[in-house]
């Protein structure tokens, strides 16, 4: 610990390295979730550490809305290349023509919620029985209720009021028939905690990270990228060009900018380190009701 009561980061690293053996010791079909986001590439460099000098001994997947910023598939791309490891994709374009899932329409359309059926087909298609993710507890209140082994049914819900005690370090990866589990080796880290292990560890992650000129627009107070066709824009609605970063990398649509020049990992931890904004601030889906999220994961969603 250090004298805020936070453990240390080397603390943070040794419990995640543990639970990512733990899954590889206790499942049969692990996959890690990717979507190129800063703590998913964490999650990356974590399992490359747990089982160095051997390959990461399960595939990467990456659940597509087709609505990514362009940044962060082709950082996506060459990671994989870069490890040697497996990825899979699945597209929520699928779904969507295969008529599991109805597009979304007008000005806050979006495919993140489009998200929960393209997974849960892809567990299924896969038999994967654990899917490791970066979720943290600092997040979001839902995702503050999580355990770090999060059990979901055969229809891959979660019950919120239904979750195993984990005292200790137990963690008990013993599922029934149907049933997988959600994993979530970073629960305990915070935003600046996953900014400060990228900074020592020297970790590249997308450029979009950084404060660089982009053309936006603002809308109910937040900047929008106006550089592609998935932002709904209304006429009103004037595009500028601004110094911005992206704090969280999601769909587009639901994904706005800040005002930043920090370009470099240092100033992005000082900048975080004294913002008084969470990160999920600038997702507009989180903002759709109190219990936005909490719905999403009873359905299934990561």
């Amino acid at each position: 610990m250090n004298h805020s009561g936070r453990p240390n980061a080397n603390a943070l690293e040794h419990e995640a390295i543990y639970i990512i053996r733990e899954v590889a010791a206790q499942f049969e079909k692990p996959v890690l979730l990717f979507s190129g986001g800063k703590d998913s590439i964490t999650l990356v460099r974590l399992a490359q550490k747990a089982f160095w000098p051997a390959k990461i001994p399960f595939p990467l997947m990456h659940i597509d809305t087709g609505h990514n910023f362009p940044e962060t598939i082709e950082f996506r791309d060459r990671l994989v290349e870069e490890l040697g490891v497996e990825l899979i994709v699945r597209n929520v374009q699928d779904s969507i023509d295969q008529g599991k899932v109805v597009e979304e329409t007008g000005k806050y359309a979006s495919r993140n919620m489009l998200q929960t059926t393209t997974l849960l087909d892809a567990i299924e298609e896969f038999k994967f029985d654990a899917c490791i993710g970066g979720a943290r507890r600092d997040e979001e209140k839902a995702r503050a209720k999580e355990r770090i082994f999060s059990v979901r049914d055969d229809f891959g819900q979660w019950d919120e009021k239904n979750q195993r005690p984990e005292l200790f370090d137990m963690l008990n990866g013993q599922i029934e028939m149907g049933q997988n589990v959600r994993v979530f080796p970073i629960s305990n880290w915070t935003e600046l905690d996953v900014w400060s292990y990228i900074q020592k560890e020297d970790i590249e992650i997308p450029s979009i990270y950084f404060a660089h000129k982009r053309k936006t627009f603002l809308r109910d107070g937040l900047i929008w990228s106006a550089e592609d066709d998935v932002v709904f824009r209304a006429d009103d609605e004037v595009v500028e060009e601004r110094m911005v970063r992206f704090r969280t990398v999601g769909d587009m649509s639901c994904t706005a900018a800040v005002e930043s020049h920090a370009d470099t990992i240092d100033k992005v931890v000082s900048e975080i380190r004294d913002s008084k904004i969470s990160e999920r601030g600038a997702r507009i889906d989180d903002k759709r009701s109190e219990a936005a999220m909490e719905k999403r994961k009873q359905q299934g969603y990561f």
